[in-house]
Parts: C-alpha cells; structure tokens; sequence
C-alpha cells in the first residue's frame, strides 16, 4: 500500500481549511500529523478515506485516484481497503463486542467468527466477546474499536486522536496495541493526534498548517 497525496486544498464556502498539502505514506510505515486545532487534521483524514471531498489536488492510493471515484466506489474502497478508530470509539451500543468487531466482514460477506476470536484475543479482549459496550471502560472501548478496524486487514489505519479521552497509562497501552497490531498486519498507520507521547512513537511526524504539511 502507498497513499501519495499532492498538492491538496480544501475549503468550506469561502474559508481556506488548508492548501498545498503533499504527503507520501509508504507500506507497513507509522505517520502522526500534528498541528494546532481547527488546521484540518480530521478533515485531511477523511480525505485520505474519501470520506470528504477536496477542491484541487489528487489523492492516490495503491495507485488509483479516489478523486475520480464514485460514491458506491469509494464506500468499496472504505469496506476492502481501509480501518478507521476515532476518539470517540464509535462502538454501537445495541451491539455486543463480538457483533462490533465482526461488522467490516459481515459488510464484506465474509462472516468469520474464528478471525473475530483471534482479533478480540490479540488486543487483550479475550473472553469479553458477549458483553455489552456499556459494561466496557474506556480503554477496552477503545481496543474494541482497533479490532473493528483491522479485523478484515485493511492495507490502510486511519486513527483520528484514539487516545484523547483516556489517561496517559490507558492512552500508553492502547497505543501498544494500536501500533502492534498494525505491524502484526503489514497496515500503514496514519495517526492525528494532539498527544506528544503518541506522535513520538511515530516512523514520521508531520506539521499541517494552512499552508501545507512538512516533517518535524
């Protein structure tokens, strides 16, 4: 997997969000984007998901332009190619873990209760399949909301402040596993976050500003 990203520029009406933004992320490596709040981080994450639409520039992942994409499209490339943690977990409270973790494959017709299993187990889950995500804390939240992400082995992690509502040593262990599992799986990680701790574990920390993305 390679995410190429040139010259990229977003706005909303007519406010600039950020303009000039190149990055290059290479297979299996660690990227955290930095900078200060409302420069766009979240919404340079979306793009890369093709989650939100940008104004000029062009977006390539593995090669294909998700700018010339279609809706049904980009939602194919979201189901088989990419994992997405946000900070504020995002579990489905109707849901137990197990049902949680297993939605990316059942979207991709491939229920598998073995893979489950061993993801829930991998991020120290084990056992805690049937429970509910109200009788989790925080940090298993978290981990929960991990395994859903990398349960059908997207080539790409997209992890937007995972850790901001926990508290250094819950944010230290999630991290572990975070950046464990993606090794494990070969996936490229794209970190935003605010968390010094979090960025220096990083292979690369970048600095978005309005007016481009450069390496700290």
């Amino acid at each position: 997997m390679s995410l190429v990203i040139t010259d990229l520029s977003k706005r909303y009406g007519d406010v600039a969000v950020f303009s000039g933004v190149s990055l290059t992320v290479a297979r299996g490596e660690f990227v955290a984007i930095v900078g200060e709040s409302g420069v766009g981080k979240s919404t340079l994450l979306n793009c890369m998901a093709a989650l939100d639409q940008w104004d000029s520039g062009s977006v390539l992942l593995d090669g294909l332009d998700l700018g010339r994409l279609d809706d049904d499209q980009k939602s194919r490339l979201r189901r088989e190619k990419t994992g997405f943690v946000f900070q504020a977990f995002h579990v489905l409270p109707h849901l137990d873990v197990a049902q949680n973790v297993a939605l990316p494959l059942l979207l991709l017709g491939q229920a598998d209760d073995e893979r489950v299993q061993a993801m829930l187990e991998a991020v120290g889950l084990a056992g805690l399949g049937p429970r509910l995500p109200q009788q989790l804390s925080g940090g298993q939240l978290q981990r929960v909301a991990i395994a859903r992400a990398l349960v059908h082995r997207p080539s790409l992690l997209l992890a937007d402040e995972p850790t901001g509502n926990l508290d250094p040593g819950t944010a230290a262990k999630v991290m572990d596993v975070l950046i464990g599992q993606t090794r494990e799986h070969g996936a490229s990680l794209v970190l935003v976050t605010h968390s010094v701790a979090a960025a220096s574990r990083a292979d690369r920390t970048l600095h978005l500003s309005s007016t481009g993305c450069v390496e700290r």
